[in-house]
C-alpha cells in the first residue's frame, strides 16, 4: 500500500490498534490515513513550517506532532481538531514521544533541550540540559520512569523523567546520534547514527553490548519489536534491516525505496528466516 502524500513524509507512526497512519510532511501538514485503505482520513492544518516528528498518545485518542516551527502541537484524532500548541523551543522540534500513561510530552529540538510537558494543562514542567549540540531523537521508557535522548554531540544520554536529573551519558558514536528507542523491557538501548551503526546499550549501567555494522551509509531510524527480540534500523543507503537483539546478527535487508529510509517501526516486522 502506499499513501499518497503530495510532498516529503518526515515522519511517520501507526495507532496502537493498528487502524491508522499519521504521517508528518514538508508541507507543513499532519495527516491521518486508514491504514487498511491507505485513504486520507484527516488533513490537521497550524503548523507553520516542515514537520518532523508525529506520534499517538497510548489510547489513540490524541496525535502530538513537532515541528521546524519550533512548536509541538496535539490534536484530537477523531475531530482533526488542534487541543494545545505547546512553545517554548527556541529551534526547531525534532522528535516528540507521549509517556506511556498519556499525561505528558517529551520533546527533543535543534536548542539542544529536552523538554517534558503536561499534556492537559498544555505548560512546560521540565527543560533537561546537557547536549552541546541538536537534540534528534526523545523516547520515554516503557515504565515512564526514564528518558532517552540522542544528539548531534554524538552522545546518548538517560534521564530521571520525574526530576530531570541526568543519570548516564553512553558514549561511543563517532558522529551524529540520529534516534534512539528503548527496548519494550526497558533493559535495553538502541541508537542509529551518521557513522553508520547501530549500537545496543544496557540501559541500567550504560555500558555498550554491540554494534550492529551493515549499513552503507547514514542510520536514520531504529526501533525495537514488540516481543523486543528484533531491532530494525532505516538509513540512507535506502535500505531497512532487521537484526537479532540479542547477538547483533542480520537477519533481513527490506530493499524497494530508491531513496533514504528515514522512519521504522518495530510493530510489523516479518519472521526471521
Amino acid at each position: 500500500m502506499t499513501l499518497n502524500v503530495n510532498s516529503s513524509v518526515e515522519a511517520v507512526a501507526v495507532s496502537p490498534d493498528d487502524k491508522h497512519i499519521v504521517t508528518g510532511s514538508h508541507d507543513n501538514l499532519v495527516q491521518v490515513w486508514d491504514a487498511l485503505t491507505g485513504s486520507k482520513l484527516k488533513e490537521l492544518k497550524g503548523h507553520t513550517n516542515s514537520v518532523t516528528s508525529v506520534a499517538f498518545s497510548p489510547d489513540g485518542k490524541h496525535i502530538v506532532s513537532g515541528s521546524c516551527d519550533n512548536s509541538v502541537q496535539v490534536w484530537n484524532v477523531s475531530m482533526g481538531t488542534e487541543l494545545k500548541k505547546l512553545k517554548g523551543h527556541t529551534n526547531w522540534v525534532t522528535s516528540v514521544m507521549f509517556s506511556p500513561d498519556g499525561k505528558h510530552i517529551v520533546s527533543g529540538s535543534c536548542d539542544n533541550s529536552v523538554q517534558v510537558w503536561n499534556v492537559s494543562m498544555g505548560t512546560e514542567l521540565k527543560k533537561l540540559k546537557g547536549h552541546t549540540n541538536w537534540v534528534t531523537s526523545v523516547m520515554f521508557s516503557p515504565d515512564g520512569k526514564h528518558i532517552v535522548s540522542g544528539s548531534c554531540d554524538k552522545s546518548v544520554w538517560v534521564w530521571d523523567a520525574l526530576t530531570g536529573r541526568k543519570l548516564k551519558k553512553l558514549t561511543g558514536h563517532i558522529n551524529w546520534v540520529t534516534s534512539v528507542a528503548f527496548s519494550p523491557d526497558g533493559k535495553h538501548i538502541a541508537s542509529g547514527s551518521y557513522d553508520n551503526c547501530v549500537q545496543v546499550w544496557d540501559a541500567s549501567i550504560g555500558s555498550e553490548l554491540r554494534k550492529l555494522k551493515r549499513h552503507t551509509d547514514w542510520v536514520t531510524s531504529v526501533a525495537f519489536s514488540p516481543d523486543g527480540k528484533h531491532i530494525v534500523s532505516g538509513s540512507c543507503d535506502n535500505s531497512a534491516r532487521v537484526w537479532d537483539a540479542s547477538t547483533g546478527s542480520e537477519l533481513k535487508k527490506l530493499k524497494g525505496h530508491t531513496s533514504p529510509v528515514t522512519s521504522t517501526s518495530g510493530n510489523h516486522l516479518p519472521p526471521p528466516p
